[in-house]
């Protein structure tokens, strides 16, 4: 199931697994993304026991996947199973879903990925502009990935990289 069409209200703090792609999605690969996780996560489970969880594709580029831990807790086992899923689709499209070692930002509107220390030399030469908003994906909870997935870029994790100048913009 969606995000959009469970019944995850934004009220509850669920856990949020964010497997960001180092690319846009192409419309066939949001499709297979979507039929194989339609297909898993009525399946999945922790121990035996079926997990209450939900997915959605935000700007045809990150997968967000929920879990509602208050029903059954994600075990490491259940982790497993989803991981194996997700490099099989990371397999299937070359899409870098485990390269944690990447930073996504954006800047009028389109979003620009980039090895990690790239972006942190230009952020620290001041190429990327003030403007930009940064995504974060250390969050865990659904309730801070609304409210913090993409911040403007002085209030981000990257803000740490800013010249002194530009901090306070």
């Amino acid at each position: 199931m969606r995000i959009e069409e469970s019944t995850i209200t934004e009220t509850s703090d669920f856990r949020v697994i964010i497997y960001p792609a180092s690319r846009q999605l192409s419309a066939r690969e949001v499709m297979k993304i979507t039929e194989t996780l339609f297909d898993f996560l009525p399946t999945w489970a922790a121990h035996g026991k079926p997990l209450s969880s939900s997915f959605k594709i935000e700007h045809s580029q990150f997968i967000i996947i929920t879990v509602d831990e208050e029903v059954e807790p994600a075990s490491g086992c259940s982790m497993d199973a989803l991981n194996a899923v997700m490099r099989q689709l990371d397999d299937d499209f070359q899409l870098g879903l485990f390269d944690r070692m990447k930073a996504c930002y954006k800047v009028d509107g389109q979003i620009i990925t980039e090895k990690l220390s790239d972006f942190r030399a230009k952020v620290k030469a001041g190429e990327i502009p003030p403007t930009a908003e940064v995504f974060d994906f250390s969050k865990n909870t659904y309730v801070s990935f609304l409210s913090d997935f993409c911040l403007p870029i002085g209030r981000s994790w990257a803000g740490a990289f800013l010249p002194a100048t530009s901090v306070s913009q």
